[in-house]
């Protein structure tokens, strides 16, 4: 496949780099190319970017970064099956537990939610990063939602991370999770308080909380072109989530769900020392 002649190579991450440092330089420079082009399309065009990953995984399959490109691109065109077999491939060659998250994802494209959910609670989970901890929380939010416990799935996205005022890479997505979740659930006032949040929060448009928040509000949008007198009426943003403490490590657990939900227990509210 055609590579632009503006792509070097040199644009990929260094610990990538040193990873093809295994490579002939010929060699390390082709495949370089290879998985720029897979970063660059992943999200654009991901049939592209698949066929790119497939080129680089070809010609330097025993190289983990590789196999870790290769796997994304899979899991962008939701062949979850090829891209679990590559992210573990990637996580037997380097021993680091980042990828198990979006490994557990794949589960769930796979319809396996409780495999999922097993993972969830799994000790690799404990050794992710924050915002590894968040996306795994995300994960076995969906799992519970995929086996209809919409009340469950509300739990277990609660937490320190939602209550927090700090605004992180992951804070929309999370709180966009919750008032989904919520309004899934029938319970509309708080979902568009949450959606409302998750505006205040989603500074790069990652999600499309704003549009979810106007559908909910009954704001129609008037075409520019169509009346220019008309203005569409601005999303409304929501009150800022109270602060929270937010340092110790999350695993999905059954028990931490009958502790957090019981039908007759009161409605949680973000900052009760319980979220």
């Amino acid at each position: 496949m055609p590579i632009p002649e503006d792509v070097t190579g040199d644009e990929i991450d260094k610990d990538v780099r040193q990873e093809l440092q295994s490579l002939p330089k010929g060699l390390a420079e082709d495949v370089a190319k290879n998985l720029v082009m897979v970063a660059k399309l992943i999200d654009e065009d991901p049939e592209q970017a698949y066929e790119y990953s497939k080129i680089a995984l070809r010609l330097a399959s025993r190289v983990a970064a590789v196999r870790e490109a290769a796997g994304f691109a899979a899991y962008a065109n939701q062949k979850y099956s090829e891209a679990l077999a590559e992210f573990r491939a990637a996580r037997r060659m380097t021993g680091n537990v980042e990828l198990w998250p979006v490994m557990a994802d794949c589960e769930r494209g796979l319809g396996r939610p409780e495999k999922a959910l097993d993972m969830a609670g799994a000790p690799e989970v404990a050794k992710l990063d924050k915002a590894g901890q968040v996306e795994m929380r995300l994960v076995a939010a969906g799992a519970r939602r995929d086996m209809d416990q919409l009340d469950a799935a509300i739990v277990t996205l609660q937490g320190p991370e939602l209550a927090s005022n700090s605004v992180q890479p992951w804070t929309a997505r999370l709180r966009y999770a919750y008032a989904d979740a919520l309004l899934a659930a029938g319970r509309k006032d708080e979902a568009r308080e949450w959606f409302a949040k998750a505006v205040e929060s989603d500074r790069d448009a990652s999600t499309d909380a704003s549009d979810r928040l106007a559908e909910m509000d009954g704001v129609e949008f008037v075409d520019a072109f169509e009346d220019e007198s008309d203005e569409a009426p601005a999303a409304a943003a929501g009150p800022k989530a109270p602060a929270g403490d937010d340092d110790e490590p999350w695993v999905e657990d059954d028990e931490d769900v009958e502790e957090f939900y019981d039908e007759d227990d009161e409605e949680f509210e973000p900052g009760n020392d319980k979220g």
